[in-house]
């Protein structure tokens, strides 16, 4: 910026941090400020439950430490930034070190609401058109097991055993297909009726198993010729 002959530039001051918490499972938005990081008074931010999401420290304003629970495992990461980039107007991206997992992000709000706001975006357009009652066998159920699903993947708990955390997802008329491309392991998750919903309800990891197959649905524990169902057709 250029004022009456002299250069001015402005410089961020404040920063946004969203995590889900560990503990509870919310999604929530922090707002912190540099001013308020010194090397004598760490910045603690915490879930609205009480649990430590992000412990902020720094001996001089030019470098960060990060400290913040993982999700995947089940331990403490550390990571330092630079002020140079922490305060650039970039997003940092705090991830798993072990899995490169995206636990969470801070920078600029409006940044870091876009980044949720897609993931959120991107479940909806999993599910496509929900309204299109002539597809699924029960569209409701159909996106409420997808949500369960979708929170269980934000908590690193959807994985193969053969160490891949990238699991497809195929959907089909009353059911969803989850393969692992690495080890080509099949899990199939049946959503159509509201037993089939309360099953994924309680269930807090899905581990597919290494070059195997699996099935979760509310028939799991009927026989197998109950336990057929009707062909699935892809959409």
């Amino acid at each position: 910026m250029f004022q009456g002959g002299e250069y001015s530039m402005l410089i961020a001051t404040n920063a946004v941090m969203a995590m889900r918490c560990p503990v509870c499972g919310k999604m929530e938005f922090h707002d912190f400020s540099r001013f308020t990081v010194s090397k004598s008074r760490p910045v603690n931010i915490n879930c609205s439950c009480g649990a430590v999401k992000l412990i902020i420290n720094t001996k001089k304003h030019s470098f960060y430490r990060f400290q913040f629970p993982c999700l995947v495992c089940e331990t403490k990461h550390f990571m330092e930034v630079t002020g140079r980039s922490l305060w650039s107007g970039d997003v940092t991206r705090l991830s798993c070190g072990d899995t490169d997992l995206e636990l969470g992000y801070v920078g600029p709000e409006s940044k870091v609401r876009q980044i949720i706001n897609t993931q959120e975006q991107e479940l909806e357009d999993l599910v496509g058109d929900v309204n299109d009652e002539g597809y699924f066998h029960n569209s409701d159920i159909m996106y409420e097991v997808l949500n369960c699903l979708h929170e269980i993947a934000e908590q690193g708990d959807l994985y193969c055993q053969c160490g891949n955390l990238k699991i497809e997802v195929e959907l089909f008329s009353d059911c969803l297909e989850l393969h692992c491309r690495n080890c080509d392991s099949v899990n199939i998750i049946y959503a159509e009726t509201e037993d089939d919903l309360n099953v994924i309800k309680q269930v807090d990891t899905i581990e597919l198993a290494r070059h195997g197959f699996k099935c979760l649905d509310s028939l799991a524990n009927t026989s197998k010729s109950k336990k057929t169902r009707r062909k699935r057709s892809k959409t």
